[in-house]
């Protein structure tokens, strides 16, 4: 309290800030998922829009009404729906998000995400709406994609910078793994492993060629997007030292601008004027910084594995067919088995910080037909699926089926946007 007897904001301790990850710290290891796919109409497959008769409001709407949903709200407007642990949200162009609570294995994911769109599935029919398994919109572009109304979705559109950053915000849609760690060397070690993984698992589930209802010449444009969006907090978050730790990546954190923070329930644009570290010493217009503001802008942090109280791992193009749950199931049976951390770790330490950042560059067009030391990586790419598959199948829980149409597919020396037929 002041003197006046008004609340004032504590000042942020550094300590705090380390916090938030030690907490993450767990003794169970959960696999999370979050699957994104973009709304079109059946008519024309052109992306469905957030107003209208027919848009995506009035679909949240009437799901939540048929299954006992609860809105998400900004400014009153509905920008999503939660029930118990799991949310549906959108994504700035209306991509459909679906969350789900962590579970013990991929089956309990899959059958969670199928009762889900068992009961959405009158209503999208209804509305003549499809939800697409693919990496971008095919068809229609982000000029004629307009923001849903999200105040957060606003202030970043215009501060990200980058040739891509409109296509990236608007028209992509990806499929994300949430890992759990066990402790700060865990984390630490999962972290740069998957962050080693990123081009590989890029270029397996490569599936956004189409683009404007033309081949762009890349198997990931949504890939190429991340690419050319804003590398102050895309990309990579550290280079792969074997001794990295918390305090590297919260000072990464520190020193990256800013885009705005939260009071009295309006959100207040930073505009990258201040770093973290700069609003902790100096303040903004009258205001602390707070616990919550250091959420906020961790949560605005973009690299490709970004360190929560779990590992996000986002760099997957959106699949379908199947695919979609081999892609939990590549990371659980690599991350949650020390003898398949090993043997990873074996089989990629040996590039070095720059062939794979290189790698990331050359596989956005070539996906898994990239050559990495003149040899293709098609190889490698088979051996982490067989490495996940044979962990998986030495648990007995069957978990290890889920990695048979990725497997059958790199045994074609395809990924997904080459397939026969367009995965939706």
């Amino acid at each position: 309290m002041n003197n006046c007897g008004v609340k004032t904001e504590e000042r942020l301790e550094y300590r705090q800030l380390l916090d938030e990850f030690l907490l993450g710290c767990k003794t169970e290891e959960k696999i999370g998922m979050e699957y994104e796919r973009i709304p079109v109409y059946k008519a024309d497959n052109s992306v469905v829009p957030y107003e209208g008769v027919y848009g995506i409001c009035e679909v949240l709407r009437e799901f939540a009404k048929k299954d006992n949903w609860d809105y998400i709200l900004d400014d009153n407007n509905i920008i999503g729906l939660k029930k118990l642990h799991d949310t549906i949200t959108l994504e700035p162009g209306c991509q459909f998000e679906l969350s789900i609570e962590p579970q013990d294995t991929v089956k309990e994911l899959k059958k969670r995400i199928e009762e889900i769109d068992t009961n959405l599935q009158p209503i999208l029919k209804e509305f003549e709406i499809k939800l697409i398994n693919a990496g971008v919109s095919p068809k229609t572009t982000y000029k004629n994609i307009k923001l849903i109304p999200k105040r957060r979705y606003h202030l970043m559109a215009n501060y990200l910078w980058g040739i891509l950053s409109d296509v990236m915000m608007r028209e992509t849609a990806g499929i994300q793994v949430g890992i759990d760690f066990k402790s700060e060397e865990d984390a630490m070690r999962k972290f740069r492993l998957a962050n080693l993984m990123i081009p590989f698992t890029t270029a397996m589930y490569a599936n956004s060629n189409i683009r404007g209802n033309v081949d762009t010449g890349y198997k990931s444009f949504r890939a190429l997007a991340w690419l050319n969006t804003d590398n102050e907090r895309c990309g990579f978050a550290l280079d792969f030292n074997k001794n990295m730790c918390f305090k590297d990546y919260v000072n990464l954190l520190l020193e990256t601008p800013m885009i705005f923070i939260n009071r009295n329930e309006k959100c207040l644009s930073m505009n990258g004027r201040l770093t973290f570290k700069q609003f902790m010493e100096k303040g903004f217009e009258g205001f602390e910084a707070t616990i919550e503001d250091w959420k906020l802008h961790s949560n605005l942090y973009f690299p490709e594995i970004r360190l929560r109280n779990f590992i996000e791992i986002r760099n997957h193009d959106c699949v379908g067919g199947g695919l979609e749950y081999s892609i939990p199931a590549l990371y659980r049976g690599i991350m949650y088995s020390k003898p398949a951390l090993e043997e990873v770790e074996e089989l990629l330490g040996k590039y070095t910080s720059n062939e794979i950042k290189e790698l990331r560059y050359n596989v956005a067009r070539s996906a898994i037909h990239t050559k990495l030391r003149k040899h293709s990586i098609l190889a490698i790419c088979k051996e982490l699926a067989e490495i996940s598959y044979y962990t998986l199948k030495t648990e007995g829980k069957s978990e290890e089926e889920f990695l048979l149409p990725l497997m059958e597919m790199l045994k074609r020396g395809k990924c997904p946007c080459e397939l026969d037929t367009f995965i939706v």
